[in-house]
C-alpha cells in the first residue's frame, strides 16, 4: 500500500496525531468529572474522538478488496495498487464529539446545583472507562511510535548493504 518508507512515516504519523487527540480528550474528561455546570447551564458532557476512514482512499479501497477476497478464497492476497495514493498520504480524518448519554443523577441535597428533589446532574463520565482508554491511546502511540522506528531501522540497514 505504500509508495516509499515516507509513506509509512506520514501514515503512522496521522496514527500518533489520533492518539494525541484521544489522549487529550479523556485528560479533559478526568479533570470535569466534577463539573456541574458548563458555559451551557448544563453538566460537562464527556468528549470522545470519532475516526473514519477517507472514502475513496487507498486504505478504504484495499480493506474492502481484502474483506472481499477473504471471503472468496483464503488463498488470495491482494496487491497494493501504489498509483491511486494521495500526494499527502492521508488515511484518516478524525474529530471530536460530545457523548450525549444522560447526566448521571447524585442524591445530594446540600449541593448548590441539586433540584428540588435533591440530585444533582453529575457528567456522565466514568473515571474507570477514561483510564482504560487512557491506556489503550497511550499502547496505540506506542505502536505507531515502533512503526517508525522499525522503518528507520529497515533504511538504516538498506544503506549498510
Amino acid at each position: 500500500m505504500a509508495e516509499n518508507i515516507f509513506s509509512s512515516f506520514d501514515i503512522s504519523g496521522q496514527g500518533m496525531s489520533v492518539q494525541r487527540m484521544r489522549l487529550s480528550s479523556t485528560a479533559k474528561n478526568i479533570a470535569n468529572v466534577n463539573t456541574t455546570k458548563s458555559e451551557d447551564g448544563q453538566p460537562y458532557r464527556r468528549e470522545v474522538v470519532v475516526v473514519r476512514e477517507i472514502p475513496g482512499s487507498p486504505f478504504n479501497t484495499e480493506m474492502k478488496k481484502l474483506i472481499s477476497m477473504d471471503r472468496t478464497s483464503s488463498n488470495h492476497a491482494p496487491t497494493a495498487n501504489q498509483s491511486n495514493y494521495p500526494p499527502d498520504y492521508s488515511v484518516l480524518k478524525a474529530k471530536t464529539a460530545r457523548d450525549n448519554t444522560p447526566p448521571r443523577l447524585v442524591y445530594d441535597p446540600y449541593h448548590p446545583d441539586s433540584d428540588e428533589n435533591g440530585y444533582v446532574k453529575m457528567p456522565n463520565i466514568n473515571v474507570v472507562t477514561e483510564m482504560v482508554e487512557m491506556i489503550s491511546a497511550q499502547r496505540a502511540f506506542e505502536a505507531n511510535t515502533q512503526v517508525i522506528e522499525s522503518g528507520k531501522n529497515i533504511a538504516r540497514n538498506s544503506l549498510e548493504i
